[in-house]
């Protein structure tokens, strides 16, 4: 493909209260009018460059700053304070294909009575950068507190706009996701695979904690976080259970329990083997079972599957999902039931390394991929997609459901 330029140059300004982190202006970036004259400016030359030598010319926001990553695209068309701030999105450059982002803003950070942040899925932004076509500093809505460009500053997050985003996009589907950095002036970086490293370890949890307040009548649930979303704790919570919150790698077995959630997180599953080797344990222990994405694969290889690389992910709000039975052969068959998802991965289970009871659970409707697995008899689920939503469609709440259910069953309380 023939390289896509814009000419365009960046204003920034440099605010001491960032520690040094350059912040993007862009006139009424905070709704304020433009500094006086006679303040410093500097004129800025942003590029994307990409691994297969595309490079893309734009306007520069939020912090002014090189930064290398995975490049992959969404295509929801909200949410995205709660999309930059998923830790699946781990080391990755974001772009969004919706035309303009940032007219909205962002709301306060604020923690609501179980100490989980409220309208964020953690406590800071988790991707390495955002590319969109059209970036709003001016942004209006009864919550917002700051923009986004000023938000991104403060994490020192770079952003660039005015990229043709249809042409990238179209880029990654054919090619694939690739590997990419944002360049500012002759700042220049190698280039990064954040997927050769263990993400996870950088999202999880260090040490074991308690979420909201524990109550005798409830069953607890062990939640193994891989990099959770605020959404699916506080979801679990909603649903009458005790929450205990684990790092990825922790021996949890000492502890009393009744049931084990496998969070969401970044890169490559294959890297999880030791929480691999935890699962294994925990399905013989005959406790319910629900993992969620990440967790979904992780659920799959102690179930003896594999797991690979989609060429360019299911990252959306409107992933069609259909729901699979098994026939009087055994064999997995789609029934009429088809749901609507939010996704956010980039690997998948191998559907033909399914062994023994277990079963392909829901099947991407594009492209066939296995959406879900579940055991034939025993209480052990997973689904790829996210049925807390946040953002998206909140069709599949009943997964949390049915996992609540059996929990408080087995428990019997």
């Amino acid at each position: 493909m023939r390289p896509l330029r814009y000419r365009t140059v960046t204003l920034c300004k440099t605010d001491p209260g960032l520690q040094g982190a350059p912040a993007a202006f862009s006139g009424s970036e905070t709704g304020h009018a433009p500094p006086p004259m006679g303040t410093a400016m500097k004129q800025h030359r942003v590029r994307l460059v990409m691994k297969n030598g595309a490079v893309f010319e734009g306007t520069s926001f939020g912090s002014c700053r090189s930064i290398a990553g995975e490049v992959v695209f969404n295509t929801g068309m909200m949410g995205y304070p709660e999309t930059l701030t998923d830790p699946s999105y781990r080391g990755q450059i974001l772009v969004m294909t919706f035309p303009l982002i940032g007219n909205y803003g962002v709301p306060a950070f604020a923690l609501d009575a179980n100490g989980l942040p409220v309208g964020f899925e953690s406590h800071g932004i988790q991707i390495a950068g955002l590319v969109v076509c059209e970036y709003s500093p001016n942004y209006s809505h009864y919550q917002a507190v700051q923009s986004l460009g000023d938000w991104m500053a403060s994490a020192g997050v770079p952003g660039i706009a005015g990229i043709d985003t249809r042409a990238l996009t179209v880029m990654l589907r054919e090619e694939g996701s690739m590997l990419g950095k944002i360049v500012v002036d002759d700042e220049d970086l190698p280039f990064y695979d954040p997927m050769a490293t263990d993400l996870v370890s950088e999202v999880a949890p260090k040490n074991v904690s308690t979420v909201g307040t524990h109550t005798a009548d409830r069953p607890t649930v062990i939640l193994v976080d891989c990099g959770c979303k605020t959404s699916i704790t506080r979801a679990l919570v909603e649903r009458g259970l005790n929450v205990v919150n684990v790092p990825h790698t922790e021996y949890f077995f000492n502890m009393d329990f009744d049931g084990i959630f496998i969070s969401n997180g970044p890169g490559d599953p294959q890297t999880c083997r030791k929480t691999v080797t935890h699962i294994e344990h925990a399905l013989a222990l005959g406790k319910p079972i629900l993992g969620i994405c990440l967790g979904n694969q992780i659920l799959g290889m102690a179930a003896g599957a594999d797991t690979y690389k989609l060429k360019f992910g299911h990252r959306s709000q409107n992933q069609p999902c259909i729901e699979m039975t098994v026939d009087n052969n055994g064999q997995a068959v789609r029934t009429k039931r088809c749901y609507i998802t939010s996704q956010n991965h980039g690997y998948a289970v191998r559907a033909d390394r399914l062994k023994g009871d277990w079963h392909v659970w829901f099947e991407n409707a594009n492209d066939g991929t296995v959406e879900g697995i579940r055991h034939r008899t025993r209480p052990f689920f997973g689904v790829q997609f996210h049925p807390e939503a946040n953002p998206g469609p909140t069709d599949t709440a009943f997964v949390f459901d049915l996992f609540a259910d059996a929990v408080k069953k087995g428990s019997g309380r």
